[in-house]
């Protein structure tokens, strides 16, 4: 009972909530005020039985968590680690997503490659900034600052001297770890919420100067007609250039992965897990803080500042309004929401938050509020991650007199 009463007060509050996007409509057009008050019950039925099976999963998962701790079940892994485990089941995966991802352009339309473009340009920001928080344990609030720099190094060089895709790719890419290497000396000696406050006063530092520094950067006009990628000289169509973009976006994905696999496994990466855990520790162990800091900082800015270069040249017009801290809070949750440190969260975690809002499109006005249900619903459940990194452990197994 007192669950239910719980429950139902939890429904009228909603409801309370809710009232002037559930029930009120204001037609602009005709000066009339539209009251749909079957939407109250709707939403005060839906809300109780949501709440009540809520309240019982997180019962339920009370109750496994300790069982796992009575059982001592503590290895954490999800069953897309046990496959990833075994060389069998982990090289079909590959195959099946690799051949998925060749045939996806001619099985949909340009509008959904368009879409998982998109959707793969926010899967290599996730994974460059995940080398950031998610293994040095450095919250960057200001990470759009370095795709900003790369979109600019690519419009403005294609602007006034005419260069091309691939010669500015990797300038593009340099500039903005030369950028995270700028950021990174003025807040060595800061951590947490102070970190974070110069990260996101510095992201927007780059933004005002590139609205209001007109002579640089055309302010808030922006630039447009910035050229597409070329393929050998040959002239693309609108829908040849935006399967084109998909296919980059696809090898830059496969590139971006098997690098920050190969960081996460090396001394670096350790040693970015060693700040995370324990910055003092990690400085007693002889790690020199520096360094692994501002080698964390320049190789998350590189891959944004890559894909700021795509970016404008997806788009051919960029401005600073396509810059703002909601693009940094976005990534940020990529990361978070996927399972901080573990890449193949932070590819799940991109697709399901850039994908997911375009598919609720059919809920209207209310899909952005199913979609924050939604995101509430699994950082309750889910405070880990869609898929958590695994924690290496090293067990020593000693050997018994007879085996000796």
């Amino acid at each position: 009972m007192q669950e239910l009463k719980r429950s139902a007060l939890i429904s009228l509050w909603f409801v309370f909530l809710t009232f002037p996007i559930m029930v009120v409509k204001v037609n602009s057009i005709e000066k009339t005020v539209q009251w749909r008050w079957m939407n109250v019950v709707y939403v005060l039925v839906g809300s109780f039985v949501l709440s009540l099976l809520f309240r019982y999963f997180l019962y339920r998962k009370e109750q496994q968590s300790g069982e796992d701790e009575q059982q001592g079940d503590n290895t954490g892994r999800s069953l897309i680690h046990r496959l990833l485990i075994v060389p069998k089941y982990r090289n079909m995966i590959y195959g099946v997503l690799l051949g998925t991802a060749v045939v996806f352009p001619f099985l949909t339309s340009s509008y959904q490659v368009n879409i998982m473009t998109t959707a793969l340009m926010y899967v290599v920001l996730g994974l460059g900034l995940n080398i950031v928080v998610g293994l040095a344990g450095l919250l960057d609030l200001g990470y759009v600052a370095f795709y900003a720099v790369g979109a600019y190094s690519y419009a403005l060089l294609n602007y006034h001297f005419g260069l091309g895709f691939w010669a500015v790719l990797p300038i593009g890419g340099l500039l903005a770890a030369m950028f995270g290497i700028l950021l990174g000396f003025p807040v060595l000696r800061l951590r947490g919420d102070y970190l974070a406050i110069v990260t996101l006063g510095f992201g927007e530092i780059i933004r005002l100067v590139l609205e209001n520094w007109g002579g640089f950067s055309q302010g808030p006009s922006g630039i447009s007609n910035i050229s597409r990628p070329g393929f050998f000289g040959i002239e693309l169509s609108l829908e040849m250039a935006i399967v084109y973009i998909y296919y980059l976006m696809v090898l830059f994905v496969i590139v971006t992965i098997f690098l920050v696999n190969r960081l996460q496994d090396s001394r670096l990466g350790r040693a970015w897990i060693a700040l995370r855990e324990d910055e003092i520790a990690c400085q007693a162990m002889g790690i020199d803080k520096i360094k692994t800091k501002l080698a964390a900082f320049s190789l998350g800015a590189l891959w944004a500042g890559i894909i700021g270069v795509v970016f404008a040249a997806k788009t051919t017009f960029i401005n600073p309004a396509s810059f703002t801290f909601l693009e940094s809070a976005i990534i940020l949750s990529i990361v978070v929401l996927g399972g901080m440190g573990s890449i193949i969260g932070v590819i799940i975690g991109a697709l399901v938050l850039i994908l997911l809002p375009e598919y609720l499109r059919a809920l209207s006005e209310f899909r952005m509020l199913a979609f924050g249900a939604i995101l509430v619903c699994m950082m309750v459940f889910r405070p880990q991650g869609i898929i958590a990194s695994i924690r290496r452990t090293y067990t020593y197994k000693p050997r018994n007199r007879d085996e000796a």
